[in-house]
């Protein structure tokens, strides 16, 4: 059965600075565990968040939703400067299509 926890976004990377994985979690940025193996990484931070998430609940604090379960609505605003506003509109003209979809398509690069 999948809980609340397992939706929320997992990383574990190596830290070199630490000379340790460290397990993160992306709704709650703040937070993290450093570990000598990975899955020990992602245990550790799993139960930060848990505990975190019990302590929010007791202090009435909303906790974050899982990223996986929030609705986008694949619009979001972005401020360029004028010199790539004018680069991007070019080079939209020129293959022939919008400038949404030009700056679509470098943004999932």
């Amino acid at each position: 059965m999948i809980s609340e926890l397992d939706k929320f976004t997992w990383r574990v990377t190596w830290s070199e600075e630490d000379g340790e994985f460290v397990g993160l979690c992306a709704e709650f940025a703040s937070l993290s565990w450093l570990a000598t193996g990975p899955e020990e990484a992602l245990i550790g931070i799993r139960s930060v968040v848990q505990d975190c998430i019990k302590d929010m609940a007791e202090n009435g604090e909303d906790i974050p939703k899982p990223i996986s379960t929030r609705q986008f609505s694949g619009k979001f605003m972005v401020r360029i400067p004028p010199e790539v506003h004018r680069h991007l509109a070019i080079e939209a003209a020129e293959c022939g299509v919008s400038l949404n979809r030009i700056a679509s398509a470098k943004l999932a690069r």
